[in-house]
């Protein structure tokens, strides 16, 4: 028996098949995606954002907890977000902002200036805008 005993139509059916339900389960994905919901779009994420810029203007000890806080209330949701929508971006933010949590806490104990602060906040907010793009980019809004 060869190797590919599948007809040329037998494979092409298979793949139809995976196209519809790739396209059914679209809706379904994207209507359980948090970021179509303002609200919870601001309560997961945007206000952790702004939390972490007013941080930049209490002491240090404080802006540790208060970035802390907001890396782990946002790494939680896009986790969260991923597992329940397959949301593809999701899946590489959430480990990225848990993960930013170790320079945060460096940045803490050595009591950096508050240009440290802003440049690990760029780097905090450029590199989940960039996971965002090129995750998205590459394999699409639900994957």
């Amino acid at each position: 028996m060869p190797a590919n005993s599948g007809s040329p139509l037998r494979r092409t059916g298979c793949r139809f098949l995976l196209l519809v339900t790739a396209m059914t389960n679209a809706p379904t994905l994207s209507s359980r995606d948090w970021l179509r919901s303002l609200h919870t779009s601001v309560l997961a994420w945007w206000l952790p954002l702004a939390v972490i810029l007013a941080g930049l203007l209490v002491p240090v000890t404080i802006r540790t907890v208060i970035w802390i806080i907001a890396l782990i209330w946002m790494g939680t949701a896009c986790i969260l977000n991923a597992r329940r929508c397959n949301r593809t971006h999701c899946r590489y933010t959430g480990p990225y902002y848990l993960l930013m949590i170790a320079p945060v806490l460096v940045l803490g104990f050595v009591s950096a200036g508050v240009n440290a602060w802003m440049f690990l906040g760029a780097i905090v907010l450029g590199g989940s805008g960039f996971l965002w793009w090129a995750t998205e980019r590459a394999w699409g809004k639900f994957s």
